[in-house]
């Protein structure tokens, strides 16, 4: 599948703002299932500086610095992304949940170094008792590291139920495990610490999912939304993804921006600014199959 993805992000301020400073992650990774072909990052007003990086993690990042006083901010990112469905993992060459979680407790086995990262806590995902404890009933002794996370994937999907009303970007996993209330973002952050709160490795992804209209109504423009899911780690197939919010595993509809350990590594735009007094911001996405 071929898409292009459009994300506009508007900021205004209650009073001038004399400068900002800010970092974008939205160009789209590039890899083996994920081509991008174009991205273009447009800012208004104009920024006196501009540049761009890999971070720690391989994530695109543009920086810029606007010195001209403004009461509004606008961001868009416009790209063209090709995406090939992944291979599917063999059930018959998964390995049990607890080999896997040995072979990442060995300090000594420096292949596993780049997993073994992200099976520890993060700024916002702790390692929890009771994160381990609701993870439990899906990781039988002998099952697969595969089929465990297939169920806590669905059981997370059935058990907890899509509320923006309820949840803020700093909303911790335990909260959601309280109150079986959140977003994709909520859900990705407590099926990571549910997973490191066992011994295993997951990352965070952040990106776009394509959506369908309902039944008989038009497309609309800019209806499409940001997206997070997780990835795991497997010694025998390396890095398979899931998605908590729709129970199933990405192929063709979802484009990746990146990744990190939790949402804090991968925000779409972080920054700094003086003045401004109170301000909104809205945000749209788009994503058009081509």
């Amino acid at each position: 599948m071929k898409y292009r993805v459009r994300h506009i992000t508007e900021y205004d301020y209650g009073e001038k703002v004399p400068v900002c400073q800010n970092e974008a992650r939205l160009k789209p990774r590039h890899g083996a299932t994920q081509m991008c072909i174009s991205s273009n990052l447009t800012v208004s007003p104009r920024p006196a500086t501009i540049a761009e990086r890999n971070d720690y993690f391989g994530n695109h990042v543009t920086f810029f610095t606007i010195q001209e006083g403004h009461k509004k901010l606008s961001i868009t990112a416009e790209s063209v992304v090709t995406l090939v469905p992944p291979p599917e993992p063999n059930p018959m060459q998964a390995l049990p949940w607890e080999q896997t979680r040995g072979r990442l407790a060995d300090r000594a086995n420096v292949d596993l170094l780049e997993a073994r990262q992200f099976a520890y806590a993060s700024p916002y995902v702790p390692i929890a008792d009771e994160l381990a404890d609701y993870a439990r009933p899906s990781f039988a002794a002998g099952r697969s590291l595969l089929e465990a996370v297939l169920d806590l994937t669905h059981r997370i999907n059935v058990e907890f139920k899509f509320d923006p009303r309820t949840t803020t970007v700093t909303t911790t996993p335990l909260e959601v495990l309280r109150i079986r209330k959140g977003v994709c973002q909520d859900f990705a952050h407590l099926q990571i610490g549910c997973l490191r709160s066992l011994g295993l490795a997951a990352r965070y992804v952040s990106g776009y999912l394509q959506t369908d209209p309902p039944l008989g109504k038009p497309r609309l423009v800019g209806a499409d939304v940001s997206h997070a899911w997780i990835a795991v780690y497997f010694p025998e197939f390396g890095w398979l993804e899931f998605d908590p919010t729709n129970d199933l595993m990405p192929s063709t509809r979802h484009v990746t921006l990146g990744w990190g350990r939790d949402y804090g590594d991968i925000a779409p735009i972080k920054g700094v600014f003086t003045g401004g007094g109170a301000h909104t911001m809205r945000v749209s996405v788009d994503v058009e199959a081509i």
